[in-house]
């Protein structure tokens, strides 16, 4: 056997609270890969709900990698969100009509910070924001609640309101070696033979598996 079906919504049986994100979302601007999950007890397969202010005009995407876990209640504000900064009001006026739309502004005019993009084997904690234009390194973790405003590094933890780097989760050389096999893109049937390696901390070991 070689786990669960990728293909499958709810891969869990009897547990129909976690869903495989990929199998759920229609949005093509909303890229999931292979084993992702979200765990959320009121309708898992609605994830979308979660990815806010993602307008098609903006075209903007949100780009989450293989083997990620994302906890309940964690929204990500896409670009959509932000109104022009650079005059005396923010009010979006535009948005309403009745002769106020003259003053719509150009795209162009609109704070963009690209994609959001979360990398492999993220870990995102309980009722976290992650805002517009944020990459977060594989093998990453997210405390529940924080705000993440800025990139997260590789196999990190960070926490809080902006979320900080709490600790490293391996050396920065460790993290190298890591990131250079990416086992999250083996065939299955590597990571199945191999998981015992894959969840310890032997990284040698890891390295050898990669031979296999």
């Amino acid at each position: 056997m070689n786990g669960p079906d990728p293909r499958d919504k709810h891969p869990m049986k009897g547990f129909p609270q976690v869903c495989f994100i990929r199998n759920t979302v229609s949005n093509p601007n909303i890229v999931v890969g292979e084993y992702t999950y979200y765990d959320d007890p009121d309708g898992p397969e609605n994830f979308e709900r979660n990815v806010l202010y993602h307008y098609p005009f903006i075209g903007d995407k949100l780009i989450i990698g293989r083997f990620c876990a994302i906890a309940r209640g964690v929204r990500f504000i896409m670009n959509g969100a932000n109104h022009k900064i650079s005059g005396i009001s923010t009010y979006p006026f535009q948005i309403f009509g009745g002769g106020w739309e003259r003053v719509m502004p150009e795209l162009s005019e609109l704070p963009y910070k690209g994609d959001t993009v979360v990398e492999n084997d993220v870990w995102i904690g309980y009722e976290s924001l992650i805002m517009p234009g944020v990459r977060i390194g594989n093998g990453a973790i997210v405390s529940s609640g924080s705000v993440v405003t800025r990139d997260v590094p590789a196999y990190t933890i960070v926490g809080g309101n902006p979320a900080k780097p709490i600790r490293a989760r391996f050396p920065d050389d460790v993290v190298a070696r890591l990131e250079a096999l990416a086992w999250w893109d083996w065939p299955i049937d590597r990571i199945t033979r191999h998981l015992d390696v894959i969840v310890s901390a032997d990284v040698a070991a890891l390295e050898a598996a990669a031979d296999d």
